[in-house]
C-alpha cells in the first residue's frame, strides 16, 4: 500500500510480533490504520501473521539480542515502511523462570535480562534518534506489574521489568521538551505464550499455573490499552497504564 492507499496513521515497529500478545497488537494496529513492521526471531510464526495482515504488514526476522542486526534496523526496513512513527517494545520472555534465584540457571537469568531489558534498549537506541530528529513519535514499552511489585521466584524477570520501568521514566524525562510521547504498559497476568515458554512447552505446568489464578487478561485487552494511548491528542501522553484482571490487586 503506497500513495493514496497508505494508511493515515503511519508506520509502527513491533517487536515480539509473532507471540500471542504481539499478534493481538499487530491486528489492532492494522485495524487502527497503521502499517506494521512485524519483528520477531521466529520466522515460521511470522509467516502466517504477515499473510493474514497482507500489504499493511512486513515481516522482519530480528533477534533483539543481536547487536549488529538491531543497530541496522533502519537499513533493514524498506522505504515504504519508513519513517517509523510508533515503536512498540513487546519482545520478552521468562524461559526457565518461576524458580528461586539460587536454584535457577544463571544462563537462564542472564538470557531473560538480555532479551527483556538489553534488547529493548538496543531497538530503542536504533529507532529513537530519527524520531528525535523529526520531533515526532510514540515509544510504547511493555513492562509488567512485576516492575513495581515484589513477586518471589521471579527475580530476573522482575529485575528486567523494573529496569524497563526506570528506563522508560528517564527517557520520558529526557524527551520532555520534544513532541515524542513515551508510554509504559504494565499488564498483570495475561493468557499469552510466555507461561508456556517459561516451562519450555510443558502443557501441564502451564495449565496448573493459570488454574491457580482462575482469571487472566486476554492479549486483546492489552492491545486495546495500547491503542487507547496512541489515539490520544498529540498533547496528551499516557505515561503509565497498569492493566489487571478484576480479581487481582
Amino acid at each position: 500500500m503506497t500513495g493514496t492507499n497508505r494508511p493515515s496513521k503511519g508506520n509502527a515497529f513491533l517487536t515480539g510480533a509473532a507471540g500471542g500478545m504481539g499478534t493481538a497488537i499487530a491486528r489492532a494496529l492494522v485495524t487502527g490504520g497503521y502499517r506494521v513492521i512485524l519483528a520477531d526471531r521466529d520466522a515460521e510464526k511470522l509467516k502466517p501473521l504477515a499473510a493474514e495482515l497482507g500489504s499493511a504488514a512486513m515481516p522482519l526476522l530480528l533477534d533483539v539480542t543481536d547487536p549488529d542486526r538491531t543497530a541496522r534496523i533502519l537499513d533493514l526496513v524498506p522505504a515504504d515502511f519508513q519513517p517509523i512513527d510508533v515503536l512498540i517494545n513487546n519482545a520478552g520472555h521468562d524461559i526457565g523462570g518461576r524458580k528461586r534465584f539460587d536454584v535457577g540457571s544463571a544462563d537462564d537469568w542472564a538470557a531473560i535480562v538480555d532479551t527483556n531489558l538489553n534488547g529493548l534498549m538496543r531497538v530503542t537506541r536504533a529507532i529513537l534518534p530519527d524520531m528525535v530528529r523529526r520531533n515526532k513519535g510514540d515509544v510504547v514499552n511493555m513492562s509488567s506489574v512485576a516492575a513495581v511489585r515484589i513477586v518471589p521466584d521471579m527475580a530476573p524477570y522482575n529485575a528486567s521489568k523494573a529496569g524497563i520501568h526506570m528506563l522508560t521514566e528517564i527517557i520520558r524525562a529526557e524527551l520532555a521538551e520534544t513532541a515524542i510521547r513515551v508510554t509504559e504498559i504494565m499488564p498483570g497476568l495475561a493468557r499469552t505464550g510466555i507461561i508456556k515458554t517459561r516451562y519450555r512447552g510443558d502443557e501441564a505446568m502451564t495449565k496448573a499455573y493459570f488454574d491457580q489464578f482462575k482469571m487472566a487478561l486476554d492479549p486483546e485487552d492489552i492491545a486495546r490499552s495500547i491503542m487507547f494511548a496512541l489515539e490520544q491528542p498529540p498533547h496528551v501522553q499516557v505515561a503509565e497504564m497498569m492493566v489487571l484482571p478484576v480479581n487481582r490487586w
